[in-house]
């Protein structure tokens, strides 16, 4: 008897694997340097994660340091994030507004438009969520739906589509002349990355919400919102109120490329040095050059960029 206690007692403990583990965002930063010990068990974490979780936080205080400057100073910023479904930009929006005040932080993603708002001015929805002195708002999909979704789906007629392509740049003009800092990142993700995260949503039940009839369309459609996407940058990439690409194949590096970019855009006190918020120029590409790139090869769609 005593024999198989000490054999369940000297039983060893099931090891976990590190596949099956996905450790909340900052945990493993947090834990690092922690020694081993009695129900504590260890966890794979690789060393360019930590290195993401540490250069996020910087930025993320960088943020902090910049909303208290607009409060302040009664700035207003208005950040417009589009691209195709699942290319990464609800991710980046959690990570930019984290640790920062929500009074003077909001997101705006509004739903499809009902009977009163389909018969109003196109622009009418959208200007009650422009910001006020010292906000942050950011719009998770914005106007530019009439430039993509609803001419690939049928959602618009193609003269609704055409004036919005050309009434657009002026209602922008105006923004930014009023003294709104408008950002306007296009977040661009290669098919094959698209349809990974697709499935990833089937399988993850914290994913669900995001499953959607069109997104297996997106993929059907994926020439079609190549060649929308074309003419939304020629007719809207102005110098006043540029296109900002950012490949985001990779999440994580698509993430801190973008925070560098707003942060390196604006002034604000006890700021970092530039070094700090230079951006990969792979990773962040200005609407110009992501033109000449689709121009090259729009005959040849399989070479074009999401």
């Amino acid at each position: 008897m005593s024999d198989n206690k000490n054999k369940k007692k000297n039983k060893p403990q099931k090891q976990i694997s590190c596949k099956k583990i996905k450790l909340l965002e900052g945990t493993a930063s947090r834990n690092e340097g922690r020694k081993p010990g009695k129900g504590k068990t260890a966890v794979c974490v690789k060393n360019w994660h930590l290195a993401y979780e540490a250069e996020l936080r910087s930025l993320q205080i960088e943020l902090m340091k910049l909303q208290r400057h607009m409060q302040a100073s009664g700035e207003r910023m208005l950040m417009i994030f589009e691209g195709r479904d699942a290319a990464g930009k609800g991710g980046t929006i959690k990570r930019i507004t984290a640790n920062l005040n929500p009074r003077n932080t909001r997101i705006v993603a509004l739903t499809k438009p009902n009977e009163t708002e389909s018969s109003q001015w196109y622009f009418q929805r959208y200007t009650p969520h422009l910001p006020a002195a010292g906000e942050m708002v950011l719009f998770d999909r914005s106007w530019y739906n009439r430039a993509m979704v609803e001419p690939v789906m049928n959602f618009c007629t193609d003269v609704q589509n055409k004036r919005f392509l050309k009434d657009v740049p002026m209602l922008e003009e105006l923004l930014v002349k009023d003294g709104i800092k408008l950002f306007k990142f296009y977040f661009s993700v290669s098919k094959d990355v698209q349809k990974e995260r697709f499935d990833a949503r089937k399988e993850d039940p914290l994913k669900q919400y995001k499953l959607s009839p069109v997104d297996n369309l997106a993929q059907k459609y994926w020439n079609e919102y190549s060649v929308r996407k074309f003419q939304m940058l020629s007719e809207t990439n102005r110098t006043i109120a540029p296109w900002t690409i950012i490949r985001s194949d990779v999440k994580k590096t698509a993430r801190i490329n973008c925070i560098k970019h707003i942060l390196s855009k604006m002034d604000y006190e006890n700021k970092i040095s530039a070094k700090h918020l230079l951006s990969d120029p792979k990773i962040i590409v200005s609407g110009i050059d992501e033109l000449k790139h689709m121009e090259r090869h729009l005959m040849n769609p399989e070479k074009l960029h999401g």
